[in-house]
């Protein structure tokens, strides 16, 4: 059962719940996992640090990539979807995880909409559908015009509400509770006041999204810091693809933006709008044969080239012409207020645009069912690396695999239990409060912005982990920003030690001093754990992890 921990929380002492499964974060992939696990007859628990609704989730502007059954293009279908992914990765997606999971989606899709959600209406009345970058066909479904993140996490924490799903919000895992023989058996947890808390469950499920917040500028929430991915590394798990940061091409420039910028969806430019640098010549003429709806790493590589140019006199954004799409503050609301807030009217003129840091490719290494390399440990959404997505996300991608893979996760962790293999939560310690490496926050997104972020070379580099390792203060963690500052470094480092290795440039990992794709050498992943010290260590290429 899930104990009643109202009455013992105090600044003098700790408190402890017990569940079956314990999910960590509160986005698609979480919540999906969650109603799914109740249904199953799992004694769930929700551990989110903000509200349940706060997630990245609810930013995602395009829509979900989806074949839906006597709802496609003529001529398309699930085989061409993933192709598309596939040449999108540049090589490096596993195939069979990616028919998996994209076969799994139009099941998916159709449980959120008998869960409530509401996507826009097209002609006849099936679905409208629009086209991302990458996408050889229509096959983007949306809700609200460009809200579609939103109306998937209304439909999911209505579900949750509604189901009286227990979920504690405002509160932030810190480490995984090992058994002796290094199975996970649960979390320990800090409050909002920062007291410690224990959360015992054989089962723990990370969901916590990405790691935008590395970087100065980013379309991610102020909570996306990579704290899951840093706990599965200090439990044990292995990651790969960290140095493929997706950059989103088009975010609302402002200058001196800092944080979070308003994403402009990348479908506006599937309706229509042609990306212009500051003299008005076009970014993508001659790059690619898609043109403007090139896969995302191509388009940002174009702009973030065309910049370094300074035509015009323009050497930190380009614009984004939509003057000719119909409607768009129909179509687009959610891009159109961003613009009118600061004072751009999308009908009459360019909209200032530039690139941000977006979606990590890469995370914890898991099968298609969420099952990482340490007994109890799962991982699901944009935290967890299934073979997706390679070295580059292929646009709407990404909420359908929240779906697919929450989905697939609790199933794993039933029939885990159901079978006897997991662990039994008393044998759970959490570590003693000892002191970890931080680097002051600013630090780090100024050093990652300037070296680390699209163009990257190997003295750039050096400078982070000189940077990374010269500026390390040993910190006992105490409050929320302390685990998320200890999570940026931790990840930061990581990163930095893949990019530094892979010597060629491939989907969104750009070297300048190797810019050609090397195959021969480098069509592979690398794998990264941590050192018996603490310290991120480049190990062999990822084998296979298999398919659910």
């Amino acid at each position: 059962m899930i104990t009643d921990v109202s009455d013992q929380r105090s600044k003098t002492c700790a408190w402890e719940a017990r569940a079956d499964l314990i999910v960590l974060g509160s986005g698609v992939a979480g919540l999906t996992a969650a109603l799914r696990a109740q249904d199953l007859g799992l004694r769930v628990l929700v551990v989110t640090k903000a509200a349940v609704s706060d997630g990245n989730t609810r930013w995602a502007q395009g829509g979900v990539a989806v074949v839906l059954d006597g709802e496609h293009d003529e001529g398309d279908s699930v085989a061409r979807h993933v192709e598309d992914t596939l040449i999108a990765g540049a090589g490096l997606c596993e195939p069979d995880a990616v028919r998996t999971i994209l076969d799994a989606g139009p099941r998916a899709v159709e449980w959120l909409r008998g869960s409530g959600a509401r996507f826009d209406p097209g002609a006849s009345g099936l679905l409208a559908r629009t086209r991302e970058g990458g996408h050889s066909a229509f096959r983007v479904i949306h809700a609200g015009g460009d809200a579609t993140g939103a109306e998937v996490e209304r439909t999911l924490v209505g579900q949750a509400t509604g189901r009286g799903l227990p979920v504690l919000e405002r509160h932030i895992a810190v480490d995984a509770l090992l058994t002796p023989l290094g199975q996970v058996a649960g979390v320990s947890v800090l409050d909002p006041e920062g007291v410690p808390g224990v959360l015992r469950a054989p089962a723990v499920l990370v969901a916590t999204g990405g790691l935008g917040q590395l970087y100065q500028a980013t379309s991610n929430p102020e909570i996306a810091t990579g704290d899951g991915l840093a706990l599965a590394l200090r439990a044990g798990a292995q990651a790969a693809d960290l140095e493929f940061v997706q950059f989103h091409p088009t975010v609302l420039y402002t200058p001196g933006a800092r944080g979070r910028c308003p994403l402009v969806t990348e479908a506006v430019r599937g309706e229509g709008a042609v990306l212009l640098d500051g003299a008005g010549a076009p970014v993508m003429r001659g790059v690619h044969p898609l043109g403007d709806l090139a896969p995302r790493d191509v388009v940002a590589g174009a702009i973030t080239r065309r910049m370094a140019q300074a035509p015009g006199g323009v050497d930190d954004h380009v614009f984004l012409d939509a003057t000719g799409v119909s409607s768009f503050a129909e179509r687009f609301p959610t891009v159109y207020a961003a613009c009118r807030a600061i004072g751009v009217e999308p009908a009459r003129e360019p909209i200032p645009v530039t690139p941000a840091a977006h979606f990590a490719c890469g995370g914890v290494v898991t099968g298609t069912d969420g099952r990482t390399g340490v007994t109890g440990l799962y991982a699901a959404g944009e935290v967890a690396r299934t073979g997706l997505h390679g070295a580059n996300r292929l646009a709407s991608n990404s909420l359908l695999e929240g779906l697919v893979a929450g989905t697939a996760a609790a199933e794993a962790v039933a029939a885990d239990l159901a079978a006897g293999v997991l662990a039994d939560p008393k044998q759970g310690r959490s570590r003693r409060p000892r002191p970890v490496p931080v680097v002051e926050r600013d630090a780090v997104q100024r050093v990652m912005s300037r070296y680390a972020a699209i163009g990257r070379d190997a003295e750039g580099l050096a400078v982070v982990g000189s940077v990374l390792d010269l500026s390390t203060k040993e910190v006992l963690v105490r409050t929320h920003r302390d685990v998320e500052d200890a999570a940026l470094t931790l990840v930061a480092q990581a990163l930095v030690a893949a990019a530094a290795r892979r010597t060629e440039s491939r989907g969104a990992h750009v070297r300048l001093d190797f810019p050609e794709r090397d195959d021969q050498m480098w069509r592979r992943s690398q794998l990264i754990r941590l050192s018996p010290s603490g310290q991120p260590v480049l190990a062999d290429p990822v084998p296979a992890m298999g398919v659910a």
